[in-house]
């Protein structure tokens, strides 16, 4: 159940922080062209500013994702890091790392869309009705959650069969396109959605977690930064 918690640890850490580091001024950049930057943000300026966020540090921290994937999926002996790495760079050299680049940017824009858009877009509507604090929080959490799993797990699963395919000597898939569709043809609809209950179960818990977290964290320091 632990199985490729380190790799998990160091993309998780890297890609959030740099998510969330940039969400807000991407936000703003969005708002100067869809609207009068004097407005609120509109919930399309949210979903686009996640979407973006997320599509950015992924692309930087992508080869922590090829890791983290083979590790987790790898058969039978566990293989470390190091082993896993070695034999992509072995195998693909640097390109390698940036296996499976599209889908995982196109996975990770609704990902990040559906969870910051959404949870920005839901705690703006909720906190005048229940206030800035937990019950809202984990409302609008659990609406990041439900919507982030419903449009990402297609693209999560794309993903990770590309992603196990590198270093590997015959490619099963010539890249995000035909994998869509050789899955879609052969496998049929449900395929897309393999694994759709704990990848929601996943979402709502992480989300809840994170954001609920995240929401006395920013309070503390701004707080601590107004004194």
């Amino acid at each position: 159940l632990w199985k490729g918690l380190t790799p998990a640890l160091v993309r998780q850490v890297c890609y959030t922080s740099m998510s969330l580091v940039i969400y807000e001024p991407i936000r703003g950049f969005y708002g100067k062209l869809l609207q009068d930057k004097d407005k609120s943000p509109s919930y399309l300026q949210r979903l686009c500013a996640g979407g973006t966020a997320g599509a950015l540090a992924i692309s930087v921290f992508n080869p922590a994702e090829v890791v983290k994937t083979q590790v987790q999926t790898t058969v039978g002996a566990s293989v470390t890091m190091r082993e896993v790495s070695a034999r992509v760079w072995a195998q693909d050299g640097v390109r390698g790392f940036w296996a499976g680049l599209w889908p995982n940017v196109t996975r990770t824009f609704l990902v990040n869309a559906a969870e910051l858009g959404t949870y920005d877009e839901a705690k703006s509507r909720l906190v005048p009705v229940l206030g800035d604090g937990f019950f809202a929080h984990v409302a609008a959490s659990g609406a990041a959650g439900f919507t982030s799993a419903c449009v990402s797990t297609p693209a999560d699963v794309v993903k990770t069969r590309l992603m196990n395919s590198a270093g590997e000597d015959v490619k099963q898939y010539r890249g995000m396109a035909h994998a869509f569709s050789k899955i879609l043809t052969e496998e049929g609809v449900p395929a897309l959605y393999k694994g759709f209950l704990p990848i929601c179960v996943r979402k709502l818990v992480w989300c809840a977690a994170f954001f609920v977290s995240y929401e006395k964290i920013r309070a503390g320091v701004n707080s601590s930064y107004s004194r």
